[in-house]
């Protein structure tokens, strides 16, 4: 029984593992994945207000608060330090002092920490974490960003504590592009083996990681860190527009880096299945149809006003008139 238990632990350390310095878990095997989390991790992963979801567009309400994101940082170069294997995800290491957002209706600003990336088994899988109306996108990328007023700590304990930027990547069948992604990707020759980092200082911005996406259309809810332990203090938004990247790019993520080291697995669909919604609202902002309809209703409320004083003025002017016949 002791052997067969040791071997499950070691297996399990072997197969997309990962710890974050309270939890370990792993997402493909069969006795550890992601269904086993709300056991070893029960007290936030059991949770009603969990990360990812699947949005249902029809669903969506819309709110006027979500206004535009002021991004400071996202065009410099000297604000990304490092890449590393982490075992399970390949993550950029930020410079949060060169990197912030604000706006966008989060109410603070959030100082950017790092990124990372969620996808699933070369061009065959898809691996986002959300999906929109059931589908799933190749890749997801977060920009993880920690409220500038707290430190991690507190942040974890409230649930405004951190606001992630979701994007979807989509796959095209270009070769090679976008340029800035064919320069990402070529790092990850270099970080193959888990705990791997390179310096990656001045190659490359965010902002030509997410060209092309409108940064003023995307949903916004409240969730949860979507790895153990499945925190209850995320802020998400999730923008509509995805990244298109060329599919020979994107099935390097699965065919490069590894678990561990060269003799281990590769890091395969590292991504968190949907959680139910329950009674939470997805928000997105208010479309143009929903604004032409509320004008057009305040516009029918003016006529109807203004065709009421009108009929009210000429029977007073026609009342006048008979009273000055018979006199």
């Amino acid at each position: 029984m002791k052997t067969q238990l040791g071997a499950f632990l070691i297996s399990c350390l072997l197969s997309t593992v990962y710890s974050d310095g309270s939890v370990e878990y792993c997402y493909n095997l069969p006795k550890c994945n992601a269904s086993t989390w709300s056991t070893i991790a029960p007290h936030e992963c059991n949770g009603t207000n969990q990360s990812p979801i699947n949005i249902v567009t029809a669903d969506v309400k819309p709110d006027s608060n979500l206004t535009a994101f002021s991004f400071r940082g996202f065009n410099d170069s000297s604000a990304l330090l490092n890449i590393e294997n982490t075992g399970k995800a390949v993550k950029i290491v930020l410079d949060d002092q060169k990197m912030s957002v604000s706006g966008g209706g989060l109410g603070s600003q959030y100082n950017s920490t790092q990124f990372h990336f969620h996808w699933g088994n070369g061009s065959s899988v898809n691996g986002s974490e959300h999906t929109v109306d059931g589908r799933q996108y190749a890749m997801e990328m977060h920009i993880v960003n920690l409220r500038t007023d707290l430190n991690a700590t507190a942040a974890a304990n409230n649930s405004k504590g951190y606001a992630v930027l979701g994007f979807f990547i989509e796959a095209t069948n270009e070769s090679g592009k976008p340029e800035s992604w064919k320069n990402l990707t070529s790092f990850l020759a270099n970080i193959t083996n888990g705990g791997d980092s390179l310096d990656i200082m001045n190659q490359l911005t965010v902002d030509s990681l997410i060209q092309g996406v409108n940064l003023t259309n995307y949903y916004r809810y409240q969730g949860s860190l979507t790895t153990p332990s499945c925190n209850e203090i995320v802020v998400w938004t999730v923008f509509k527009d995805p990244i298109k990247v060329s599919k020979d790019l994107i099935s390097l993520f699965s065919n490069t880096v590894r678990i561990n080291t060269t003799t281990d697995p590769l890091i395969t669909s590292n991504f968190r299945p949907v959680q139910a919604l329950n009674n939470r609202v997805v928000t997105s902002q208010p479309t143009p149809s929903t604004s032409a309809s509320s004008s057009a209703g305040t516009l029918h409320h003016t006529l109807s006003i203004s065709t009421a004083l009108l009929y009210y003025v000429l029977f007073r002017c026609l009342w006048s008139l008979s009273t000055m016949t018979l006199m």
